[in-house]
C-alpha cells in the first residue's frame, strides 16, 4: 500500500516496522490513542499473542478504571495483530496485503481493569477461508477481567470499499 506519491504512509510503517519486542510503532491512529507503541510483546507465535499493556489516563473512567467503551478498541487492535501473529508479521511484505474488517465482536466484563498494567492474551481459535475468529482475554493481576470474541474477514486491498 502506498500513497499517491508512491511513499509508504506513516500508519503502514507503524504496522510493519515496530521496535523489537513491540507490537506497533508510533503513527497508527488507534495504536497511538492506546499508546500501543509501549506495549511489551511477552509471547508470539502464529495465531497467538500475549502482550503487557498499560492503562493511559485518557482511557480511564472517573473511578480510575478502563472506561468500558474503550475496551473494544483494545480488542479490535489485538485481534487484528493476532490474525497476523508469528514470524510473518515482522517479515517484509512481498505478498498481496489484505485488509482485516471486523464483522462481529462480543465482550463480557467480569472485573475492572485498574492498571497500571494488564495482560492481553489473544488466540486465533478458528480460520476458515477469509474468516478469522479470535478470543481475547484481559487479565488483571492474573484474574480474568474481560473475555472477548471477535470475527474478522480478510478483504483484498484492491477491492472498492464496501465490497465483500
Amino acid at each position: 500500500m502506498s500513497s499517491q506519491d508512491g511513499s509508504v504512509p506513516p500508519f503502514v510503517m507503524a504496522w510493519t516496522t515496530p521496535e523489537p519486542g513491540r507490537l506497533v510503532g508510533k503513527g497508527h491512529p488507534a495504536g497511538d490513542f492506546l499508546e500501543a507503541w509501549a506495549w511489551e510483546v511477552l509471547d508470539e507465535e502464529p495465531g497467538y499473542l500475549r502482550v503487557a499493556a498499560h492503562l493511559p489516563d485518557h482511557v480511564k473512567n472517573p473511578r480510575g478504571q478502563l472506561f468500558g467503551g474503550f475496551t473494544p478498541t483494545y480488542v479490535d487492535l489485538i485481534a487484528l495483530f493476532t490474525c497476523r501473529a508469528g514470524p510473518e508479521r515482522r517479515a517484509p511484505r512481498d505478498r498481496q496485503r489484505q485488509w482485516m474488517a471486523t464483522t462481529s465482536m462480543h465482550l463480557d466484563y467480569f472485573e475492572p481493569i485498574m492498571g497500571p498494567t494488564f495482560i492481553l492474551d489473544s488466540r486465533l481459535e478458528k480460520k476458515r477461508g477469509r474468516t478469522h475468529f479470535v478470543i481475547t482475554r484481559f487479565l488483571q493481576d492474573d484474574d480474568l477481567a474481560v473475555l472477548a470474541a471477535t470475527t474478522l474477514r480478510a478483504v483484498a486491498l484492491d477491492r472498492p470499499l464496501g465490497d465483500a
